[in-house]
């Protein structure tokens, strides 16, 4: 047997006690998964009116309409698959122009994606949301 070892002895204790520290991260952990839910907001979002100030309109703008029943290129009415071509003709082939997009509030924001990924799609990059001027 070894030596008796004394109830006195000034020894250091080598091992580290990670139970609290255990339990106080598993009490964060419930408080952060109960709080995150919270923290995102369920706001109806109504976006028609900006402070910005108007641009500049060119002569002859390039406007495409989103309406809840179709697509309108100008004045014309466009399918969705055909708007690169409607497109084409309305600026020439000139992929460079500006086209001023506006859609409808009761167009749903899925659509409205859709038609900015047709733009995409047919090679016209520089599209400026349109929307009215809040008169503040």
């Amino acid at each position: 047997m070894g030596p008796l070892r004394d109830a006195t002895d000034d020894d250091e204790l080598s091992e580290i006690n990670v139970t609290p520290f255990i339990d106080v991260m598993l009490v964060l952990l419930i408080i952060f998964m109960v709080a995150a839910p919270l923290a995102t907001v369920d706001v109806p979002v109504d976006l028609p009116a900006s402070t910005a100030k108007p641009q500049p309109k060119p002569d002859a703008p390039l406007t495409v309409s989103v309406q809840a029943d179709g697509v309108l290129v100008g004045d014309a009415p466009t399918a969705l698959d055909a708007l690169g071509a409607a497109l084409d003709a309305a600026s020439r082939g000139d992929r460079e122009t500006r086209v001023f997009l506006r859609a409808d509030r009761s167009v749903e924001y899925g659509r409205l994606m859709t038609v900015m990924d047709a733009l995409r799609d047919a090679g016209y990059l520089k599209v400026a949301l349109v929307a009215l001027e809040d008169g503040r």
